[in-house]
């Protein structure tokens, strides 16, 4: 139910008692009710967002910028990370559930465990351990790369990524 109200604390109350359940307080009033329950459930979406650069992942914390221009910029290169951290997500659940199968293998201590909607975070931290390490031969430059795991590449699969691309950084 939506109660169209300015907020009047006495209609939200009356509209619990009378109708029990859920009760939907909104500004827009061209919402129909099934969108509004839409919308309300999709919030943690962008709650998400805002944890993300709360937490570990982009790391938005208290920092000390001497110019406007300097923190507008560093919050765009963030938002542009949280983008991309976003599309990589979707890109992989979206493939799992067009192909109705499950991605193992990134739980740490858990191998066997598989999920459909797997973490960006999750599959980044697969990659931990991979290098790129220059050897000189007899003068030579020479490019070793530490080979990737089935995990890695199924993860390269689900976002659409050739594998050949990752061996290419050998040149």
């Amino acid at each position: 139910m939506i109660v169209q109200t300015s907020l009047d604390p006495g209609a939200y109350q009356d509209a619990v008692q009378q109708r029990g359940g859920r009760v939907y307080v909104g500004n827009d009033l061209e919402l129909s009710l099934s969108e509004a329950v839409l919308a309300y459930r999709d919030e943690y979406l962008v709650e998400r967002g805002f944890a993300r650069y709360k937490g570990k992942t982009l790391g938005l914390t208290p920092l000390y910028l001497s110019f406007d221009n300097r923190v507008k910029g560093l919050i765009r290169l963030r938002s542009l990370g949280l983008r991309v951290l976003c599309l990589l997500e979707f890109t992989a659940r979206r493939a799992l559930r067009d192909q109705g199968e499950k991605l193992a293998g990134i739980y740490p201590g858990n191998p066997t465990r598989a999920t459909t909607r797997p973490t960006t975070e999750m599959m980044l931290k697969t990659c931990r351990g991979l290098s790129l390490t220059e050897v000189h031969v007899d003068g030579a430059p020479y490019l070793c790369l530490t080979p990737l795991s089935p995990v890695q590449e199924r993860i390269l699969e689900l976002l659409g990524l050739p594998v050949t691309m990752y061996l290419a950084l050998t040149g």
